[in-house]
């Protein structure tokens, strides 16, 4: 099943026939939001909203655990998620789409960053992060919409909640990276350790602060301002590739715990086991 968590603006889908909602509870604790599980397109999906029904998680506040865990308890394979971008790449201009196939860390450990430790040792690769197959589809649509998106980028997750000052902007971008944000680390890597199929939709609102033409460096309301004039795109995106087949869930994903466990499954508790057993669907 495919699921879309939602980013800044995006707290419900439009359209979306709901079927149920789920207040589900993990082992992690409670998710930003209710899971919605509805038919929108050709497809049954899950929604959850990132930052909370009322946008009330800054994103070092969110609980990617939870929610990564309760999409995979509900059937999720396969997540999109959307996010609001800087831009560190003039190519990348507010209001285009990016879709990212790598990711450079740079949070300040103030997120839960694994389900493991705590006597279940686990290191699952992360080389190649995300779904390659997503992101074809995406482009795919993308194109067809004439939507102007971009890939082959680097996204840089930073702990914000602030924006970022100037010398940390040309840091980033010296580093390879494209776009910065502050909420997909650490999404995307959880799903890989659920062994889920993982893409983000990135919608660029601004060129960060890297320019030398402060007429670009725009404030936080000009910021969200661009973003929510641009989720149409983004609704649109999502509304063309949910009326066609969901494209194909890469082995390597679906069952990347299978070689990246050394703890033995006889030395876990029978509550370590329930919820792995989950993860390893």
């Amino acid at each position: 099943m495919l699921a879309v968590i939602g980013g800044t603006g995006l707290s419900q889908m439009a359209q979306l026939d709901v079927i149920e909602t789920h207040q589900p509870t993990t082992p992690f604790g409670a998710p930003s939001s209710p899971i919605v599980r509805g038919r929108l397109g050709n497809h049954d999906i899950l929604f959850l909203s990132r930052h909370g029904a009322r946008h009330q998680y800054l994103p070092h506040e969110v609980n990617y655990r939870a929610n990564i865990f309760a999409l995979k308890a509900l059937g999720a394979t396969q997540i999109i998620g959307i996010s609001a971008v800087g831009s560190l790449d003039e190519a990348i201009a507010p209001g285009h789409l990016a879709v990212p196939d790598q990711y450079f860390d740079w949070t300040r450990g103030r997120r839960e960053p694994t389900f493991f430790g705590g006597g279940v040792a686990v290191h699952v690769s992360t080389a190649n992060p995300v779904s390659a197959n997503l992101v074809q589809w995406i482009e795919r649509h993308a194109a067809r919409l004439g939507t102007t998106i971009h890939t082959g980028v680097t996204y840089a997750c930073v702990e914000g909640p602030r924006l970022g000052t100037r010398a940390e902007s040309h840091f980033l971008r010296q580093a390879g990276c494209h776009v910065v944000g502050m909420t997909n680390v650490p999404e995307v890597f959880l799903a890989r350790e659920a062994q889920i199929c993982y893409a983000t939709i990135g919608i660029a609102t601004d060129y960060d602060c890297w320019m030398d033409d402060p007429t670009k460096h725009v404030q936080a309301t000009e910021i969200f301002g661009l973003y929510r004039s641009s989720l149409e795109k983004a609704h649109q995106l999502l509304h063309a590739l949910l009326s066609d087949e969901r494209p194909a869930e890469e082995r390597d994903i679906r069952t990347a715990l299978q070689y990246a466990m050394l703890t033995p499954v006889a030395a876990l508790s029978d509550q370590q086991r329930e919820w792995i057993t989950v993860l390893q669907r």
